[in-house]
């Protein structure tokens, strides 16, 4: 573990500093939205389709709603990216058209992380030869909570050098961690090592993102950049369908983080139902275009 790490270790935030922090965040006044906000959340989105059931036809009309969006609603931003399995990246590859909507592939035996590690770093590997943007694995849990902190850091260190530039997501699935301390040791554990970006859930468990969660993980993420300049992005996922619950995390980012951290490059939300309820908040009619 590298010596930034260990010197940011042991710097979660105190039970005391996160409630004042949703004291504030809570205010009546900070949780108003308006139809600017809204827009930026759509555009943050990743709209996504992990289903058991998902086919390339699905994948085919999934992509192609992406597609027409622009002509259907002038002025509206689009969504930030498609997020599929691997192996359906090539198919969005093919039919995607629009510009500034970028390829989102889960990979590295998403949603468990059990698997070879040789395998996680090939499944990685092949989603960006078939045309992925960006990479969003799973920590090994497993290895985490028994304290094999470098066999974390390792393997997420090898899947971000086999990807290159493109961008890797590390997922820390926070439902399933024990407290605030190791959700923030998980953060810091991914970001010293290389994620462009740190994500709460697979959505896959019984607890996704939580408020709490996305909190500490953006201290994290505002203590690494203090420590390093380096600007880290972060995505709470699952679970996350109203446009209420959107507005909570996206105030999140902006108390812990600031304005310069909402937009697609910094922020992101991983969901399949929300792109919907925003879109027709924003039209004020019920739009179910994706």
């Amino acid at each position: 573990m590298t010596k930034l790490y260990q010197k940011l270790f042991k710097s979660a935030p105190t039970s005391s500093e996160i409630k004042k922090g949703f004291k504030e965040i809570y205010h009546e006044n900070t949780l108003i939205s308006d139809k600017e906000v809204l827009k930026t959340i759509l555009s943050v989105i990743d709209l996504t389709s992990l289903n058991t059931t998902d086919n390339k036809s699905h994948i085919i009309h999934f992509t192609g709603k992406v597609n027409s969006f622009p002509s259907k609603f002038h002025g509206l931003p689009n969504v930030a990216a498609i997020c599929v399995f691997p192996n359906f990246v090539g198919v969005v590859k093919e039919k995607l058209t629009v510009r500034n909507v970028r390829i989102a592939s889960v990979a590295g035996g998403f949603p468990s992380s059990q698997t070879f590690k040789i395998i996680k770093i090939n499944e990685s590997k092949m989603a960006v030869d078939a045309g992925a943007d960006e990479v969003d694995i799973v920590i090994p849990l497993g290895s985490f909570l028994a304290n094999d902190y470098t066999v974390v850091a390792d393997e997420i260190r090898e899947i971000k050098s086999i990807i290159g530039d493109k961008q890797l997501k590390v997922i820390v699935e926070s439902g399933l961690l024990n407290d605030t301390d190791q959700i923030f040791k998980a953060s810091m554990i991914a970001m010293d090592a290389g994620a462009d970006f740190i994500k709460t859930s697979t959505g896959k468990v019984n607890v996704s993102a939580t408020p709490e969660a996305a909190f500490v993980m953006c201290k994290a993420i505002s203590d690494f950049y203090s420590e390093t300049g380096i600007r880290v992005g972060f995505k709470p996922a699952g679970g996350i369908v109203t446009p209420g619950d959107a507005i909570i995390f996206y105030n999140i980012v902006k108390y812990c983080l600031g304005e310069e951290w909402l937009n697609p490059k910094l922020f992101r939300i991983g969901a399949s139902r929300l792109a919907n309820n925003i879109l027709s908040e924003i039209v004020e009619t019920r739009t179910d275009h994706f």
